[in-house]
């Protein structure tokens, strides 16, 4: 059994932490937020050491190195805002222990070299959280793409819509500088998929860029894809809207569409059991959808009908 601790316990991703720790047989010893509303705790892990403030936090855990206890930590689980990230990262390495940090990894590309260099004097190991790459639905159109090896561009069509109400805008989520916007805070899973489906970035286009939503065009090595993120509850689908849906989650590969919005319960898990067994997603798997999405915050919006995904019109 190992040792686990948790920034942001108190965040919307943390159950799935929480409950990913608990199905790999392991303990959570430490937890720590700002934010109070942790009794989901007494679900999970009752015995957990909570701290509202971080310096108490990063002395307990730095004292648990120090007097070699029992609970000394194995893995630091990440979930707090996303501009925490590399600090918080930078903690778990400090004190022993493997990071395990939500998505995505950090905001500025240049912030992974630096993590790369405490890996090795350290000698412990960052993970990431890139679960579609266990979705069962698209690791079987992999397959297939791979199988087929059909030698021409295949044309696609992303749509992410999850809908999202005012407190978005209120929270740290709504801040650029924290979260890195909507094509950073929700996109950065789907460019990691599609670039591990069809093959690096050589063109980038950006056609639109609101608070709520973003959308723009890829060229990847083997495919032309036009991409729409949104939050907005007005973009969904009119099936979705009826079956009382709040997301939808669709990829279309040369006409043939593909919705995935079901399928996400145990991925955290999965994730979880791969690098518990020391097979998880590293520091270079993470960095060319974290290139990608830096670029894309930085990109001029511009105009060109014919790449727009069809949300566009």
């Amino acid at each position: 059994m190992k040792n686990f601790a948790i920034t942001g316990v108190a965040g919307y991703i943390s159950p799935r932490h929480l409950q990913a720790i608990k199905d790999t047989g392991n303990n959570l010893v430490a937890a720590v937020d700002p934010h109070d509303s942790v009794g989901i705790l007494d679900r999970y892990f009752p015995k957990t050491s909570y701290f509202t403030e971080f310096e108490r936090f990063d002395r307990h855990l730095e004292k648990l190195r120090r007097t070699h206890s029992p609970e000394k930590i194995d893995y630091l689980s990440i979930c707090s805002p996303n501009n925490l990230h590399d600090a918080h990262i930078r903690l778990g390495l400090r004190v022993g222990a493997d990071a395990i940090c939500e998505k995505p990894l950090v905001l500025n590309p240049w912030n992974l070299d630096q993590l790369q260099e405490i890996e090795s004097e350290t000698g412990k190991k960052v993970y990431t959280i890139l679960q579609l790459r266990v979705h069962p639905a698209l690791v079987a159109i992999k397959k297939e793409l791979e199988k087929a090896k059909s030698g021409h561009k295949h044309e696609v069509v992303l749509t992410y819509i999850t809908s999202r109400g005012p407190w978005y805008n209120y929270s740290w989520k709504g801040r650029e500088d924290v979260s890195g916007g909507v094509a950073t805070n929700i996109g950065i899973h789907f460019f990691d998929m599609l670039m591990w489906m069809f093959g690096s970035v050589q063109k980038n286009h950006l056609f639109l860029r609101e608070p709520s939503k973003a959308a723009g065009f890829i060229e990847l090595q083997n495919a032309n894809v036009k991409w729409y993120l949104s939050i907005d509850g007005k973009d969904l689908p009119k099936d979705a809207v009826e079956k009382n849906k709040s997301t939808h989650r669709s990829i279309t590969i040369d006409g043939k569409e593909l919705e995935f919005t079901e399928g996400f319960t145990d991925l955290h898990t999965k994730i979880y059991e791969g690098i518990v067994a020391g097979n998880g997603f590293g520091i270079e798997t993470a960095r060319p959808s974290i290139e990608a999405a830096y670029d894309i915050r930085h990109l001029p919006v511009t105009k060109v009908n014919e790449l727009f995904h069809p949300l566009l019109f």
